[in-house]
């Protein structure tokens, strides 16, 4: 059977969704470029804040794995991934509203909610455009212009700070771009209704997944308990004044702008080269802790600089990768059991990480680079199990 849509008309779905989600990263990464810093100025301790951060994305990616089953087994792509845009979205210019910190926190973690409910469909629409034009470039292209978003957003909080406004006002403005992602996801569903035409399979979804999936989800947990989160990252900032307050943003907005270039030039290579690309990429990025948590200035700069490049892979490369061992069937599932494993993780590690972070930073580098290279040696595995 032929696929019913053409190449063209894939590559416009992904560049459509793919500017709806450059406004949905602008909107809420803008917002986590200070969440840490202000859950601070709320009264919240280095705990706080780094459970706050690992519970919100615990929620964050734990429910995927019920979004992407609903999403598989009604079909209804489009109605679970419009849902979670509008929480998603709105939850963020809502923090303009917060006095104090638990409900600052509270709205931080169904930001991530809303997000976990659009997550595991939106990934796998995008996963039926690869078919024709590549899995590595699609899931790159989409996770460029996420990345491209998220550099814009703190940059806007950052000059909000830069002219003596609160974080309460930079908040507000990002209702801006709330509404424009809600809006172009509309659009979108109006002018593609039916994404899964894009791939069109005649086999019957097997009714395991295959073994290298799970080896992928164990080397991805080890990258996400590894992965220090920014809000942990930024209290260190302040606190230490290793980077002035009002270049926090700024800095983190370097880190999505190499998150971008990266997830294009990754994503691209991935296409050619394969699991290699990946293998070299997470090397790279798993040694930004040292950099981001005993630099300053330029040195923390190159850091974040590291964990961007990370950052954008872990939302590009590994996305290619289930897509090339999951049926086109059970992908939303797929995608929505390796984030939970990935969230599971990544709250585990931030919570170990703001305890250690507490006592030693030494032992948060330690125990941040050697978890992550960890990773490399699953990732060969679960190719020579893909291969069988």
């Amino acid at each position: 059977m032929k696929n019913t849509l053409p190449a063209s008309t894939a590559f416009r779905f992904v560049l459509v969704l793919g500017i709806a989600n450059l406004f949905a990263d602008l909107n809420y990464e803008g917002a986590r470029s200070s969440t840490g810093q202000f859950l601070g100025t709320l009264g919240a301790s280095a705990a706080v804040v780094g459970f706050t951060a690992g519970l919100g994305e615990l929620l964050g990616y734990a429910l995927r794995s019920v979004s992407g089953i609903i999403s598989d087994r009604t079909g209804k792509y489009w109605i679970v991934t419009i849902v979670g845009y509008v929480i998603n979205m709105l939850a963020v210019p809502a923090l303009a509203l917060a006095g104090n910190w638990p409900f600052a926190a509270g709205l931080i973690i169904a930001e991530r909610t809303g997000r976990a409910i659009r997550k595991p469909a939106t990934e796998a629409m995008l996963s039926f455009a690869g078919k024709q034009i590549g899995h590595g470039w699609v899931f790159g292209l989409n996770e460029a212009l996420d990345q491209t978003g998220a550099t814009i957003g703190p940059l806007v909080l950052a000059f909000v700070l830069f002219r003596h406004g609160s974080y309460q006002n930079g908040f507000a403005l990002l209702l801006i771009p709330a509404l424009l992602a809600i809006a172009i996801v509309l659009i979108a569903r109006y002018l593609f209704p039916n994404p899964e035409h894009l791939e069109v399979t005649e086999s019957i979804a097997p009714e395991k997944f295959p073994r290298a999936f799970w080896l992928y989800i164990a080397a991805n947990a080890c990258i996400g308990a590894g992965f220090a989160d920014f809000a942990l990252i930024a209290f260190h900032f302040q606190k230490t004044a290793a980077v002035a307050t009002n270049l926090i943003p700024v800095y983190y907005a370097v880190a999505m702008a190499m998150g971008a270039l990266g997830a294009l030039i990754f994503g691209k290579l991935f296409d050619k080269i394969g699991l290699a690309v990946v293998v070299a990429v997470f090397f790279l990025s798993s040694f930004f802790a040292p950099l981001v948590f005993l630099g300053t200035g330029w040195i923390a700069l190159a850091g974040m600089a590291l964990w961007g490049i990370g950052m954008g892979a872990q939302g590009s490369l590994l996305n290619a990768l289930i897509s090339g061992v999951v049926h086109a069937r059970k992908r939303s599932t797929a995608f929505g059991v390796f984030d939970t494993g990935f969230g599971i993780a990544w709250f585990l590690g931030s919570w170990l990480m703001g305890v250690l972070y507490q006592r030693s930073i030494v032992a948060v580098i330690i125990f941040s680079v050697a978890i992550q290279l960890v990773a490399l040696p699953i990732f060969l595995f679960a190719k020579k199990s893909a291969q069988r």
